[in-house]
Parts: structure tokens; C-alpha cells; sequence
């Protein structure tokens, strides 16, 4: 079973199984029947599969394929910060270690991180990591007082508003959708905030034919075979690159070439210690059972 993240490169989506965001492929990894499973991914989302899934070979077209939101949340700074705030829920963004998960409460996606925070009692206090931007998203949705970690990623984060200003004045039919992993001067822009999937279906039934996207531009492709006839524009970046959007550097790491050795090979191979998976599997079922 080859599964694919919206922003991996439109090759790799085409041959996958299963494209989706986080919550889809956690659902869908957490059913698969394979005794294989391929995650063309990040590393993270590869281990989440190696949790749901302790006895099917899971392997990752590039090990280096890290994350950049992940990577700001070490376990060890982390523990010790948890530990600071004993009474706390410990809310973790799906995009953490299994080490992190280990250490969590309950885990959540951007597809239902305010349904999930939402579902803890107001008197409990609540502690969420590592995405600072996607927590102030959840607090003014919420209304909830949370204690952020202090982490983001690095695509989200590289989103220019002068220029998306900009782009917008050229484009004034257009509306602007984001991904709540974005800052909040850019969820401000926005006429929808949501994840992957969410922005892929309010584009399919809006009755508007011009959008502007605030997330990593792998997201078009599929995008695009939806809404053929609609006009897709990506968000532009601080950076001025070849694509003038954002893109993940460590998604592009896959490559279809990748793939093809990596089913060949069975390898590399995810592996997550036993002590570890134990621990990180109930958050991930408390997740999945709350987004049934």
C-alpha cells in the first residue's frame, strides 16, 4: 500500500493508493491491510503508520525526510517542559516525534485540532505542541487559554504578506484560503482557514473561480484535478525561488526514482521502539476514535 501526502511531487501522488492529509492518512493507515505499507512522506507521518501498524513493514523513500515543525520540538527540552507543567493536558500536533506522542495526552490534526480541544473539560489546562501558529489558530477559534510550545514551521512561516497583498490587488476576485499552520498576519487575509483537505473541498463548492493558497504548493495538483476549471494561484514566499511559492524542501526529498528502490529494496525501514509505539498508540487512538 503506497500512501502519499498531499505535498509530496504530482508523480509520486499519481501512483499512490491513497493521497490525503494527516487525519486521512492516519485513518486510512490505521485500516490498511497490506503487509507493506510505503508512506511517501515525512518522517513523522511514516512513524505515526509504524504505531497504528507494529507488525506491517513500513518504509520511507528517504530517511532525511525530516520536519521542520518536528525538528523545534526536541524530546528532551520537551520532557522536561511537561514536567514543568504536571497538571497539564498535553495537546501535541500530529506533525512530533514518536517520542513526542509518547508524552502526550491525546494528539490532534489541523483537520480536528478545535474538535479535539474542544472535547477536554474548561477547567482543565491545556498544554499544546510544538505549533505555536496552529495553537493561537485554536485559542481565538476556542476561546480556551492553552501554554504553547514554542514551535513552527519553516514553510508556513515563509509567507509573504507585503506581496500576498500584492497578488491580491492584481487578483481582487480571488480569495485567499490558509492552512492554520500559517502566521496569524496571513490567517487574517484568509476567507478560509483549514487543513489540506479542508481547503481542497471549500474550493470544490465554493461558487467562487479564483483562489489564492497559503500552504506548500504540492497541494495544487490534486487541487487542480478537482476544480479543472477553477484559477489556482500559490501564496508567494518571502523568498524569491523559482516557484515564487512555498515549498517543503523535505517532502521534495522523495522522489518517484526513490520510491521504485525503495519497494524494490524493502528499505529503509521504519522502526519505533516498542516502549515508545506503546505509549504513543493511545493519544493517536484517542484522536481517531474522537474523529470518527
Amino acid at each position: 500500500m503506497i500512501l502519499a501526502h498531499y505535498y509530496q511531487e504530482a508523480d509520486i501522488q499519481e501512483i499512490a493508493d491513497y493521497v490525503g492529509d494527516s487525519l486521512g492518512l492516519s485513518q486510512e493507515a490505521a485500516k490498511v491491510d497490506a503487509d507493506i505499507i510505503l508512506f511517501a512522506g515525512v518522517h513523522f507521518m511514516a512513524e505515526t503508520a509504524k504505531i497504528l501498524n507494529p507488525n506491517k513493514k513500513v518504509i520511507l523513500p528517504d530517511l532525511k525526510a525530516g520536519c521542520s515543525l518536528a525538528e523545534s520540538c526536541p524530546p528532551d527540552l520537551f520532557g522536561a517542559f511537561a514536567l514543568k507543567h504536571a497538571d497539564h493536558m498535553v495537546v501535541t500536533y500530529v506533525n512530533c516525534s514518536a517520542e513526542i506522542k509518547a508524552m502526550s495526552d491525546i494528539v490532534c490534526t489541523s483537520s480536528n485540532a478545535v474538535k479535539i480541544v474542544e472535547s477536554i473539560p474548561e477547567d482543565v489546562p491545556i498544554l499544546f505542541a510544538p505549533d505555536k501558529n496552529l495553537g493561537k489558530y485554536i485559542i481565538e477559534k476556542t476561546g480556551r487559554k492553552m501554554l504553547l510550545w514554542d514551535g513552527s514551521c519553516v514553510v508556513h512561516e515563509a509567507f509573504s504578506l507585503d506581496k500576498l497583498i500584492a497578488l491580491h490587488k492584481k487578483n481582487p476576485d480571488a480569495e485567499i484560503i490558509a492552512h492554520p499552520e500559517s502566521e496569524t498576519h496571513i490567517l487574517k487575509t484568509a476567507n478560509y482557514i483549514g487543513s489540506t483537505a479542508g481547503m481542497i473541498d471549500y474550493v470544490k463548492k465554493s461558487s467562487k473561480a479564483k483562489f489564492i493558497i497559503a500552504t506548500e504548493a504540492g497541494i495544487l495538483y490534486k487541487m487542480q484535478q478537482e476544480v479543472p476549471e477553477k484559477t489556482l494561484i500559490p501564496a508567494p514566499s518571502n523568498e524569491d525561488n523559482t516557484c515564487a511559492c512555498s515549498e517543503c524542501a523535505y517532502m521534495k526529498m522523495n522522489t518517484l526514482q526513490k520510491v521504485y528502490d525503495c519497494l524494490l529494496h524493502e528499505s529503509p525501514e521504519i522502526i519505533v521502539p516498542e516502549t515508545i509505539r506503546e505509549k504513543a498508540l493511545l493519544p493517536i487512538e484517542r484522536m481517531l476514535e474522537l474523529s470518527k
